[in-house]
């Protein structure tokens, strides 16, 4: 039986992204201390991808504003992740590092490596300031995620580990209520 990833520790991992114009190496030790996400898919150069990664470009500055930085990961190369970002306008827009894996040593360490393929499932992953993992979503391949919702699960995220005791409900916004589970609230709900 899988162990959940939930709370667990990310492993450890050296690479190579392509940030901002340059290649630059990322390991474990910088998702630690801040809160990160690290946002799997499965190749340059494709389908949903683009509009997933554009997606969250566009949203890239609102969680930059909340201390978050994305890390996009998949098994191409840096080299191919710098190619692609030359040449796709949406590609282009991208700020936050996008860190090759052509190894699947990162992808194997969150468990979404489809051995079969060499890549990797579409696999989302919130990352606390200690590096525990704090939300795991994986999505089928032809599903593609919305960074609206991610933003608004990191945001519940930080409230209940800034909050100790609340919750946060389902489809909870930013300044809503929240809940302090009790025994006063069983059956009440």
């Amino acid at each position: 039986m899988n162990k959940s990833l939930i709370n667990s520790e990310i492993m450890a991992f050296d690479a190579t992204a392509y940030h901002q114009g340059q290649f630059t190496e990322v390991s474990e030790a910088e998702l630690k201390g801040k809160w990160s996400v690290v946002f799997f898919y499965p190749a340059d150069f494709t389908f949903v991808c683009p509009t997933e990664l554009g997606d969250l470009a566009d949203h890239y500055a609102e969680f930059q504003k909340m201390g978050v930085e994305i890390y996009s990961v998949s098994t191409d190369t840096h080299f191919t992740h710098k190619a692609w970002h030359d040449s796709s306008e949406t590609i282009g827009k991208i700020q936050f590092p996008m860190i090759g894996d052509p190894t699947g040593v990162i992808t194997r360490n969150f468990g979404v490596m489809i051995e079969e393929e060499g890549l990797a499932e579409r696999g989302t992953f919130v990352i606390d300031p200690q590096g525990r993992i704090q939300i795991v979503e994986i999505n089928a391949g032809g599903i593609g995620r919305n960074a609206a919702e991610l933003l608004r699960k990191v945001k519940a995220a930080q409230y209940v580990a800034s909050n100790p005791g609340e919750v946060c409900p389902a489809k909870w916004q930013e300044g809503e209520a929240t809940l302090a589970p009790s025994l006063d609230l069983v059956g009440k709900i």
